[in-house]
């Protein structure tokens, strides 16, 4: 299998397919539930924004560089958000997990640590990376907390990374999980699952 080549992953309360306007409806109504685009420290689309979002993850996935997931909720069977494998580095088997964001109503819910799982599954067992990174803003204390509940650790903090839409200028946290972290790292996330 080559890097980033679209796929399905399944997993026992949600569903990675590979993303397709035909999630534009479902997308929609995700980002309206709690308006997660005015969040001043993320890069959420509005629900005006979807289409073009899907176009731009999905151009950036010809050129090799991402592979662009739906989150499928297994019980409702719904798109509920998206995620993203980027900044594909085959040659150095490395990755980047981002781009990531769900409906408010699902937050805390388990679907976020089942995918992470199977992205993770995926990009140590199949791909043979030797590290995975997750990054967020320093002010994302849920997106870092949330990323350090995964088993991830801070690598460092980018200075002035991103100038971002709000006229503000991003410090980036770096977030990391080696190989030799992962079997750890994967008992930890299916004991978590298994609680919810």
């Amino acid at each position: 299998m080559t890097w980033f080549e679209p796929l399905t992953l399944h997993g026992v309360n949600c569903t990675l397919v590979p993303l397709s306007h035909a999630h534009y409806d479902d997308l929609v109504e995700a980002v309206n539930d709690g308006e997660l685009w005015n969040l001043w420290y993320t890069l959420v689309p509005k629900p005006d924004e979807i289409k073009n979002e899907i176009d731009r993850r999905l151009n950036f996935q010809v050129l090799g560089s991402m592979l662009p997931f739906s989150v499928v909720d297994n019980k409702t069977m719904k798109v509920i958000g998206m995620t993203t494998f980027l900044n594909s580095d085959p040659e150095n088997c490395r990755l980047e997990i981002g781009g990531t964001w769900y409906r408010r109503s699902v937050q805390r819910t388990g679907l976020n640590t089942c995918s992470k799982l199977l992205l993770l599954t995926h990009a140590f067992e199949s791909l043979n990376c030797i590290a995975v990174e997750f990054r967020t803003h320093f002010f994302n204390n849920k997106s870092r907390k949330g990323i350090e509940r995964l088993g991830a650790k801070l690598d460092g903090i980018l200075r002035n990374h991103i100038i971002m839409p709000v006229n503000t200028i991003r410090d980036t946290c770096v977030y990391s999980i080696m190989v030799s972290e992962w079997p750890t790292v994967k008992i930890n996330l299916i004991w978590l699952i298994s609680k919810y």
